[in-house]
């Protein structure tokens, strides 16, 4: 295949483990290809994205550019339809726009053996919220706590809720808990709860999105058997893109992809973000 070009886009972006893991999935792959990082911000996005050339192949997105990225994509696989978040984009006659958060936070939960839930806990209400309660409902859920600092803000998630046919409950974070199967935060990274504890208590497996720093505050309040770094969904997440760039749809596998997904879990452990 000809040279292709991708980047993930974001701000900050120096932080970024994508050009780590994809670079290491090219070499497997045996393509000659390049990936490289921008510090694009929301307002300079739509100047950034008209300035590529066809040697482009396709990007990556990163906060804060998921919602520009949905808003500029002609085509939208259902899950960047449902959420209304674009985190990978394939470049061409048209504009394709994925999410691929929701498959990583499923590929993440049956990593560690968690295939089906019944009622799930979401911490957060921005938009890998979103993906999360799409994975959870997928995943089997048909009660989600949603839980946001702000519940009003929330609203959407309710919406999203009965479009997906599911029971979402929207909350602060003080509010009494339940039990339930499985919690997945969405909170940035170094957040503090003084309600950690109380969610911990029959919280389930926890799914961190957060991996920075790591164990995050919220983390530490868990068994450990019973958390999943946010490092799974990230790398998880990046095996779906990589199936975009090659194949154009997330859910036609590599070849060899089992050498790639070994190959990007070892980038995962370089210190270094390139």
């Amino acid at each position: 295949m000809s040279a292709r070009r991708l980047a993930v886009w974001g701000d900050p972006i120096a932080h970024s483990k994508s050009p780590a893991l994809h670079s290491a999935a090219i070499r497997v792959l045996g393509l000659d290809w390049e990936y490289g990082r921008r510090q694009v911000n929301a307002d300079g996005f739509s100047a950034a994205l008209h300035g590529l050339d066809d040697s482009w192949r396709g990007l990556s997105l990163t906060m804060p550019l998921k919602e520009q990225a949905f808003r500029a994509a002609e085509i939208l696989d259902p899950h960047a339809d449902l959420t209304g978040a674009v985190n990978t984009l394939l470049l061409g006659t048209s504009l394709a726009g994925f999410n691929t958060d929701v498959g990583g936070i499923i590929d993440a939960f049956a990593e560690h053996d968690v295939r089906s839930v019944s009622h799930a806990r979401i911490l957060g209400a921005g938009a890998t919220a979103s993906s999360a309660l799409v994975a959870v409902a997928e995943m089997g859920a048909q009660r989600i706590d949603v839980r946001a600092r702000r519940p009003e803000r929330a609203q959407t998630l309710r919406a999203l809720g009965e479009r997906l046919g599911v029971e979402v409950g929207v909350s602060g974070f003080a509010a009494q808990v339940e039990a339930v199967d499985v919690t997945v935060a969405t909170l940035p990274g170094g957040a503090v709860l003084d309600t950690a504890a109380a969610f911990a208590t029959g919280g389930g497996t926890l799914l961190d999105v957060s991996y920075a720093p790591w164990p995050s505050a919220l983390a530490s309040a868990w068994t450990s058997d019973d958390v999943i770094p946010g490092l799974a969904m990230l790398l998880h997440q990046a095996v779906r893109q990589a199936r975009v760039f090659v194949h154009g749809d997330p859910l036609h596998e590599l070849d060899d992809e089992a050498g790639v997904l070994t190959a990007m879990r070892t980038a995962l452990t370089d210190p270094s973000p390139s």
